[in-house]
């Protein structure tokens, strides 16, 4: 009888052993260790050591940032869940990878809020080095390149981290643990995902496997279905703009001349309260009904009014407006004589190819232009955090009440000339000719002197 078991258990043997060969990840289903992909086993290593170091040593000064750094290791399992489903899957719409993104930010959202709700912690300034750096994980949805804007958060976070080491250098290897860590990610991504996160072109829907991915993680068997799609919204009527009526009534009043005041009310002497001493201490003017109360929702702003997007040509002039996480707006069919304007546009990122005549960014927010080339000059007025990248050529940049500007610049266009006023960190990144750019800072301060009957201004050369 034994005889006869003999080979069914090795066939059951062999079945486990298989289903136990997983690779360290998130939780739920794990794909077998052999299966992976290149950048999801550097990425496992990556958690396995530098990650680790900043967990362990946080458990070292416990409290606080012990609590903080397991949301920290939270978050960046979550991003390896999702780094292992772009390694298995084709890039989904904007929606779709906001979507899969969730259970990430979700976490993050928790990290920062832990810090918010800690501020009298003795630990405060170990919740905030890690809250103001936290951000590098939004890696997955940069481009064109997310391994600067690694460095970029960290150093955000390096200003908590000096004052960590001020109160107590004995907590030095907590804020080292934790720069270094996002170092190696910085090197991780730079490695792998040079031009943003690498999706599998021919891998299968990202929906899908994530759906199968929630349905065997669930403890009840499958995922329940969806949930029915959403009523179509109600036609809107063809009518006119009303901001165009409110326009055109306007310049209809302008052009009546002196007739405007017709309709104006003559304010006698005895409704004035310069010359009333009763009218100032009353709140109502004779003729006017007494306010009851305040109006609903007095005091409290108006909610902005959000616009249509806008990505047209009018004439020779390529407008783009009101454009929102919009990662993949491109113009293809452009000429020399046009010009690209790029108004109030957030956390998008257009793509204009061949050459135009000029570029303006206008009122735009954590948002990118990357071109091929520009006759004139390209602008940036009134921007938060944008980017520039120069495929080929650019004669001029002209910076104006900006603050946050990376420029990305190409062999061809080291002899561009900035020009700047009222505006901050703005940094010019230059090829090194590895794939990799040299940052250098575009001076902020001055110093002004009076020589003899001229003002003489040099760079203030202050460390």
């Amino acid at each position: 009888m034994a005889d006869q078991l003999a080979p069914l258990v090795a066939r059951l043997e062999a079945v486990t052993s298989r289903l136990e060969g997983v690779a360290p990840g998130g939780g739920g289903a794990r794909t077998p260790a052999e299966e992976l992909v290149p950048f999801v086993v550097a990425y496992d290593e990556f958690l396995a050591g530098p990650l680790a170091e900043y967990v362990a040593e946080a458990k070292k000064l416990g409290g606080d940032a012990a609590t903080h750094a397991d949301l920290v290791k939270k978050a960046f399992s979550a991003q390896r869940d999702f780094v292992l489903l772009a390694s298995k899957c084709k890039k989904p719409d904007d929606m779709g990878v906001a979507k899969l993104l969730k259970p990430q930010a979700d976490v993050i959202t928790q990290i920062t809020q832990f810090r918010e709700s800690n501020r009298r912690s003795p630990q405060y300034n170990h919740l905030s080095t890690i809250s103001e750096s936290i951000a590098a994980l939004s890696w997955v949805v940069t481009a064109p390149a997310p391994a600067p804007f690694i460095k970029e958060m960290n150093d955000a976070g390096l200003f908590w981290g000096n004052r960590v080491i001020k109160e107590n250098k004995a907590h030095q290897a907590f804020t080292r643990a934790w720069s270094e860590a996002l170092k190696a990610l910085q090197a991780y991504v730079k490695q792998h995902h040079t031009t943003g996160l690498s999706w599998n072109m021919r891998g299968a829907d990202a929906a899908s496997v994530a759906g199968g991915d929630a349905a065997t993680k669930g403890p009840g068997g499958p995922a329940p279905p969806p949930p029915p799609p959403p009523p179509k919204p109600a036609p809107v009527s063809a009518g006119p703009d009303p901001t165009e009526q409110q326009r055109a009534a306007l310049f209809n009043d302008i052009n009546r001349g002196s007739a405007i005041t017709q309709g104006l009310r003559h304010v006698t002497k005895d409704m004035q309260t310069h010359k009333n001493t009763g009218l100032r201490a009353s709140s109502t003017v004779p003729g006017s009904k007494p306010a009851i109360g305040p109006k609903p929702g007095a005091g409290r702003p108006a909610a902005p009014v959000k616009r249509a997007p806008v990505c047209e040509l009018q004439g020779k002039k390529w407008v783009i407006e009101h454009q929102d996480n919009n990662l993949e707006l491109q113009l293809n069919e452009t000429q020399m004589n046009q010009t690209v304007y790029a108004f109030n546009c957030v956390d998008s990122v257009i793509t204009v190819k061949g050459k135009v005549n000029s570029i303006i960014f206008d009122s735009c927010k954590k948002s990118a232009i990357i071109f091929d080339s520009v006759v004139a000059s390209v602008e940036f007025v009134n921007c938060i955090s944008c980017q520039v990248q120069v495929n080929e050529k650019v004669p001029t940049i002209s910076i104006d009440k900006t603050d946050g500007l990376q420029m990305y610049l190409s062999k061809e266009s080291l002899d561009v000339v900035l020009v700047t006023s009222k505006s901050s960190e703005m940094n010019v990144l230059v090829p090194k000719g590895d794939g990799d750019y040299t940052e250098l800072p575009v001076a902020e301060q001055f110093k002004t002197t009076l020589q003899g009957n001229k003002l003489v201004t040099v760079v203030n050369e202050s460390t």
